[in-house]
């Protein structure tokens, strides 16, 4: 036992300093002037522009819900009901969104939506979408249908039939079926799916700083403005402290909302999804679900094609040019890495990344699935508040506590601050991975005298493999695809490929933008197809 609570204090350590630590540093920097004061938030509120942010902030976040939701419920649906050729390989292209780079997102509707974009040319005028909220709600809805997706899908395939053959049998059919019955019983996941996508687009900043610029900034967008272009420490920290109460409350509310999941999700009944046939394609169902594809299509593969097509197109010829370019010193803006040092980099802070996450979530889920110990609720908000304040604010206190130590512009601290944002996708992969084990198994080992970290690492650990190998893949995606944070604390001989996709594209070479996002999108989606094998949930 004693061996098990070291084990979880080494995590919480390196939470504490790498998280807890700065977190204090950027409270401490609001809310202290020779003394306590409450005078910088009290001007961040009185300011007409600051509660605008604010109030836009939460309202894009609400709108960009409302439309993930709307997009991804009838693939829900479909990927609950139907059996298809390629559902596993669609549903992990369709996940690949979920951690693309920012920037990348960006150039994909700049393509499309833009003054010379593909769409724009199609129908022949500009639609006035790039540059607004619009383009902020489409770019966040792109960022977090997977989530609806997976999350949906997953507690829809396990409604115990037997409800709906009774509630049909006593008259209840199509519309009515759904909401008297089945809605209830999904509505954890629609739940807990919405407050996540919440929380994600009230976090959100690159995509509000490129396609909707300063008149569309969010809170994100207004503390690095304050930091990293005013210099002005005390307005951003206190722009921070307001963010971060808020999202603490949203993040409990998912909380509770992924309990509900969780139980729900319990169930063993796993309703086997039927062949789609030829049949079905002829019917008006067939009819909606070819419409809604199309409208998924536009709104979230043809980002991803455009940018395919831009990065093979050279002077309105197919070339591989492009990719050509971005491994020519010639034609290199990054100052200071080459193309090449990006993509080992980036490999070298994802799989660092994995390592480290893992570490930290393993003892971290052992403790909150094995122990009952007061104040327990509170220590699993605690664990995964990282997953609640965002890269921006997470280089702010990085800078704040370790500009003046060796630390500073390290690689150490770039995988500290991509562990931070990346370990807690792993610590509830785990976690549900050890939920599924029935405990019947833990209590053989140990009445066969194994002691408790040996029945653990003998038997609960080898089930739960693939929640550990899903919450890898998701650490090393996310952390190759970071920006905000990167761009904050990198040095530029640490440049990553995101960093490179963001200078490229301030260098105005769209086509290297592109080859290199490709890139990127090939890692992202072979790491999917992984999950989709491995078949355990995230979220």
């Amino acid at each position: 036992m004693r061996l098990s609570k070291l084990a979880v204090l080494i995590p919480i350590a390196f939470l504490v300093f790498f998280f807890y630590v700065p977190l204090i540093s950027i409270i401490k920097t609001g809310l202290w002037d020779n003394g306590p004061t409450l005078k910088y938030i009290a001007s961040v509120l009185s300011n007409a522009y600051h509660r605008r942010v604010i109030l836009f902030t939460i309202a894009q976040a609400v709108a960009s819900t409302l439309l993930t939701l709307i997009l991804g419920l009838p693939g829900a649906y479909i990927f609950a009901k139907y059996d298809f050729p390629g559902k596993g390989l669609l549903k992990a292209v369709l996940t690949v969104p979920f951690v693309m780079p920012s920037v990348m997102v960006a150039l994909g509707y700049i393509l499309l939506f833009g003054k010379s974009g593909f769409i724009t040319q199609l129908i022949g005028r500009d639609l006035g979408i790039l540059y607004s909220w619009k383009a902020i709600l489409l770019a966040h809805a792109f960022y977090n249908f997977p989530i609806v997706i997976r999350m949906v899908s997953s507690l829809w395939q396990r409604v115990n039939p037997h409800y709906e053959e009774m509630a049909m049998a006593l008259g209840a059919k199509g519309w009515r079926l759904f909401w008297r019955v089945t809605l209830p019983l999904i509505s954890p996941a629609i739940f807990a799916s919405a407050m996540l996508t919440f929380v994600f687009c009230f976090l959100s900043f690159s995509i509000p700083l490129i396609l909707g610029g300063y008149q569309y900034a969010t809170i994100e967008v207004d503390i690095f403005t304050s930091i990293m272009v005013l210099l002005d420490f005390k307005t951003g920290s206190a722009l921070a402290i307001i963010q971060i109460a808020l999202s603490m409350l949203f993040m409990y509310f998912y909380l509770k909302s992924l309990d509900a999941y969780a139980k729900r999700e319990e169930q063993r009944i796993l309703q086997k999804p039927r062949k789609f046939t030829k049949k079905d394609i002829l019917s008006v169902k067939g009819l909606l679900i070819g419409l809604y594809s199309i409208l998924v299509l536009l709104l979230i593969i043809a980002p991803l094609i455009a940018v395919i097509y831009d990065s093979l197109q050279f002077n309105g010829e197919w070339s591989l040019e492009w990719y050509r370019r971005i491994f020519s010193a010639e034609f290199n803006p990054m100052f200071g890495a080459t193309t090449l040092d990006a993509i080992r980099n980036s490999l070298l802070f994802g799989f660092s990344t994995v390592a480290l996450s893992v570490v930290i979530a393993l003892p971290i889920a052992y403790a909150l699935h094995r122990w009952n110990f007061r104040g327990k609720r509170l220590f699993d908000v605690l664990v995964m508040l990282p997953l609640a304040s965002s890269a921006i604010t997470l280089g702010l206190g990085y800078i704040r506590v370790f500009h003046n130590t060796e630390l500073y512009y390290t690689a150490y601290l770039i995988i500290a601050a991509h562990t931070v944002i990346a370990y807690p996708f792993v610590l509830r992969a785990v976690s549900t991975s050890l939920k599924k084990i029935r405990p019947n198994l833990w209590e053989a080992a140990m009445s066969l005298g194994a002691k408790e970290w040996k029945a653990f690492l003998k038997v609960e650990l080898p089930l739960a493999l693939g929640g550990i190998i899903v919450g890898s893949i998701f650490a090393f995606a996310i952390s190759i695809a970071e920006l905000g944070a990167t761009y904050m604390l990198a040095a530029p001989e640490y440049t990553t490929m995101t960093v490179a996709i963001y200078r490229f594209l301030g260098a105005r070479q769209f086509g290297s933008a592109s080859a290199l996002s490709v890139l990127l999108m090939a890692i992202s989606t072979a790491s999917f197809i992984v999950i989709e094998r491995v078949g355990e949930e995230i979220w």
